[in-house]
């Protein structure tokens, strides 16, 4: 494969794609540190572990959150702009079709949490969390990718002022500090996660922009810069994902109306930077893989959501409700994310497929595939 096409065909849908390569990926010699019972308990304390400390680093609180949202409305999120991911809908016969509605399974909740910010009546510095589920049916099911999405989607008000790479980092190394927190709770619980057999959790979250990566690895697609990045510093935090970097490619595609990624933030030798958004990805030493954690990021303005959806040929997104609430200064400046619960889980608790700490649907051919490898996936 070209260099070209290497790195075009790298830019959006996840998962590895076929089972012959999954196999060669999942570990030949793997052996849980933890039973099932143990698992349920340590994701128990895991999980009260993360929301508490989320609440309190990043002055949050917990809000209910819908799993399906009025189409009509925009709010749901489509990941990626090129279309490859879609919700699942259906038509509610509502008062005998008289008042129907159609609906939308969501597949994040990234645009409804910066709505709720107004709803909830939060305060510059204020925000929520939810405990949200979803449905993507457009994922490759492997053991890093699921149709069953378990996520804390996270919200908060920022000023203007705000609006800066070094808050963003701020709150990023705040995050960190939660889930190494989590990891060492978990190992106080259950002292056999404490191995030998593989590295503790990095106490450092290294940032890098986009555009740094790409200058180390120029000849390598956005996956394969990840996986080398990741052999230097085992945890990373990837910042400007979505603005095209100076190979012509985007490190990754990105949906243009939530995350801000064409502001610049970065001058350096004579080189200017973009995004105030990014990914913590993570070196995982079970599977010897890149694992992505967490995606966030500071919002849109109702300027950059014009000038994102111009750039992505999109600006028909402004007749939606959810777009216009922000062209109409309705809904606050935000930052947020959403970090992956059963991602984090499986990396905390050293397993080597999140369907080991999630239960949902998984086909034949992956379920007899782990099994040969003794990694069993609930049901």
């Amino acid at each position: 494969m070209s260099t070209t096409s290497g790195k075009q065909a790298d830019l959006a849908g996840p998962g590895i794609g076929n089972y012959d390569e999954l196999k060669t990926v999942l570990p030949d010699d793997y052996e849980p540190l933890l039973n099932a019972k143990e698992t349920q308990f340590a994701l128990k304390a895991a999980k009260e572990y993360i929301e508490d400390g989320l609440a309190k680093e990043l002055n949050l609180f917990r809000v209910e959150c819908p799993l399906i949202v009025d189409r009509e409305s925009g709010v749901n999120d489509y990941l990626d702009r090129d279309g490859s991911r879609t919700p699942i809908e259906f038509h509610i016969k509502n008062d005998y079709d008289q008042h129907p509605i159609d609906a939308q399974v969501v597949q994040a909740v990234t645009k409804w949490k910066r709505w709720a910010l107004k709803q909830y009546l939060c305060d510059a510095g204020e925000g929520i969390f939810t405990d949200m589920r979803a449905v993507r049916k457009d994922y490759f099911l492997d053991h890093d990718h699921s149709a069953y999405v378990d996520q804390w989607d996270w919200e908060r008000v920022i000023t203007m002022e705000d609006r800066n790479l070094d808050f963003m980092i701020d709150i990023v190394k705040k995050i960190w500090k939660v889930l190494v927190g989590a990891g060492k709770h978990a190992a106080e619980m259950f002292p056999q996660l404490n191995t030998d057999k593989y590295p503790p959790i990095p106490e450092e979250l290294v940032f890098l922009h986009a555009e740094e990566i790409l200058d180390m690895f120029p000849d390598l697609p956005r996956k394969q810069r990840e996986t080398a990045i990741l052999q230097k510093y085992p945890a990373v935090f990837i910042i400007g994902i979505g603005w095209t970097l100076k190979d012509g490619y985007p490190h990754e595609m990105r949906a243009a109306d939530y995350d801000d990624w064409v502001t610049p933030t970065i001058e350096k030798d004579g080189q200017l930077m973009h995004g105030l958004n990014g990914d913590i990805l993570v070196w995982n030493p079970i599977t010897k893989r890149r694992h992505e954690l967490t995606s966030m990021g500071v919002r849109v303005t109702k300027e950059t959501l014009k000038q994102q959806l111009e750039m992505t040929n999109q600006l028909h997104f402004l007749e939606l409700p959810y777009h216009k609430w922000i062209m109409n200064d309705e809904i606050p400046l935000a930052i947020g994310g959403g970090l992956g619960q059963s991602r984090i889980y499986s990396y905390l608790l050293r397993k080597a497929a999140l369907g080991e700490c999630s239960v949902t649907v998984w086909p034949k051919v992956l379920r007899d595939m782990c099994a040969e490898k003794n990694i069993h996936l609930l049901q």
